[in-house]
């Protein structure tokens, strides 16, 4: 299953579950639950953290935190 990741630039997705159970709870508590949608806003220079709208809320994670979230990709890139 694709993670918050493994998104490219543009590309949403629906967050679907978490690979572990201790997944901090002020993410949760921000709106990243089961449901919500996730867009791939900008990656920092050195690939970490990246930057995420979750349900119009603009958010940086570290890419280890955005390998735990699990989503299914609803949205493809456009080629330029």
């Amino acid at each position: 299953m694709a993670t918050v990741a493994d998104l490219r630039y543009g590309q949403r997705g629906i967050i679907k579950s978490f690979s572990e159970s201790d997944f901090p709870v002020k993410l949760m508590e921000l709106g990243c639950l089961p449901g919500n949608s996730v867009e791939l806003l900008r990656i920092a220079p050195l690939n970490d953290p990246i930057y995420i709208n979750l349900s119009g809320s603009h958010l940086a994670i570290r890419r280890s935190l955005a390998q735990l979230i699990e989503l299914e990709i609803i949205e493809e890139t456009q080629p330029k």
